[in-house]
C-alpha cells in the first residue's frame, strides 16, 4: 500500500487535564475504518524545562465520542492554559506526513485482511476480499536466477489448488540486484506470455527500508527471518491462513512445490 492519509486534517485546541498543560490536535482519516488523533503537548513547570510530547490515538469509528470531541471542542469549558511562570514561546507545528499514519496502520493491523494494496493498474484492492482464502504472498522479479523455477512452480500450485481456495499474490520488487526494472505493463506481459500465470501480479513495491509497503512491514513483523526481519532476496514467501494470519515464512531458495503439504493443511482446515 503506497498508502496515504485520505483527508485533510482538522486542528483545534483540546482540553488541559492539568495546570501548565497545553496541546494541539491534528485529526486525520487514514481509511474508512481508521481515524488518528495526534496531540502535540507542551508541558510547563516551575522547576523543569519545557517538554514536548507527541501522542497518537487510534479511533475505529467516525462516531467515536472522542473523535467528535476533538473535532468540536467546547471553548467555554476547556480553554488552553499556559503556566503563569512562563511566557508563551514561539514554535512551529509541522503537518504530519502520511508515513506517520501508514506506520500506525501497519502496527495496529490484526491481520493481512486489514490492508489495501494497488493492482498493476493502480486500483485499490482490499485484501479483506480474500477472507476465506489461503494466501501465498511472494515478492517477485523478472531477471533473477530464481525467476524461471519459482514462476513455473507457483503456476503449477495455483492451477492445482485455486479451486480449493488458494490465492497467490505476487508483488514485483526492484530492490535486489535491480532485477525487476520494467514497468507494470512489461511485468504483466512477461508473466502472462512466458509463464502463463493467472494469479494476480500487483503494483511494484519496496519490501525493505523506510518506504516498504505497509503490508510487508506487517508480514515481516509477524514472521521474522533466520537472520532478522528484512527480506533477503527475490521470491521470499509468506503463507497466510483463511483468517489472514501469517502462518509461515519461506526463504527465496525454498521451492514453491516443497511447501505443498503446508498449503494443504490450511486448505483442508
Amino acid at each position: 500500500m503506497r498508502d496515504t492519509a485520505s483527508s485533510a486534517s482538522t486542528c483545534s485546541p483540546i482540553p488541559s487535564p492539568a495546570t501548565g498543560h497545553w496541546a494541539l490536535a491534528t485529526i486525520r482519516r487514514y481509511n474508512a475504518n481508521i481515524y488518528c488523533v495526534w496531540a502535540m503537548q507542551i508541558l510547563y513547570s516551575a522547576t523543569t524545562r519545557i517538554l514536548f510530547r507527541l501522542t497518537a490515538i487510534r479511533l475505529s469509528s467516525s462516531s467515536s465520542p472522542l473523535l467528535q470531541f476533538f473535532s468540536h471542542p467546547n471553548p467555554t469549558l476547556f480553554r488552553p492554559f499556559l503556566h503563569t511562570s512562563f511566557k508563551p514561546l514561539p514554535f512551529s507545528f509541522t503537518p504530519l506526513t502520511p508515513s506517520y499514519f501508514t506506520t500506525m496502520a501497519s502496527s495496529s493491523a490484526k491481520s493481512v485482511h486489514d490492508f489495501t494494496v494497488k493492482d498493476a493498474k493502480g486500483n485499490d484492492i482490499n485484501l479483506a476480499d480474500y477472507k476465506g482464502k489461503v494466501l501465498l504472498i511472494v515478492n517477485v522479479a523478472s531477471q533473477c536466477g530464481l525467476t524461471n523455477s519459482n514462476y513455473t512452480e507457483l503456476t503449477q500450485l495455483y492451477d492445482k489448488y485455486k479451486q480449493k481456495g488458494l490465492e497467490i499474490l505476487a508483488f514485483p520488487c526492484n530492490q535486489f540486484g535491480a532485477q525487476e526494472p520494467g514497468t507494470n505493463e512489461q511485468i504483466q506481459e512477461l508473466v502472462c506470455t512466458r509463464f502463463k500465470a493467472e494469479f494476480p501480479v500487483f503494483d511494484k513495491v519496496d519490501v525493505n527500508g523506510d518506504k516498504a509497503a505497509p503490508l510487508y512491514k506487517y508480514l515481516k513483523s509477524s514472521k521474522g527471518g533466520l537472520f532478522g526481519d528484512s527480506i533477503k532476496w527475490n521470491f521470499s514467501k509468506f503463507l497466510v491462513d483463511k483468517e489472514g494470519n501469517v502462518v509461515d515464512r519461506y526463504a527465496p531458495t525454498t521451492s514453491p512445490l516443497s511447501i505443498e503439504k503446508d498449503l494443504l493443511k490450511l486448505l483442508n482446515a
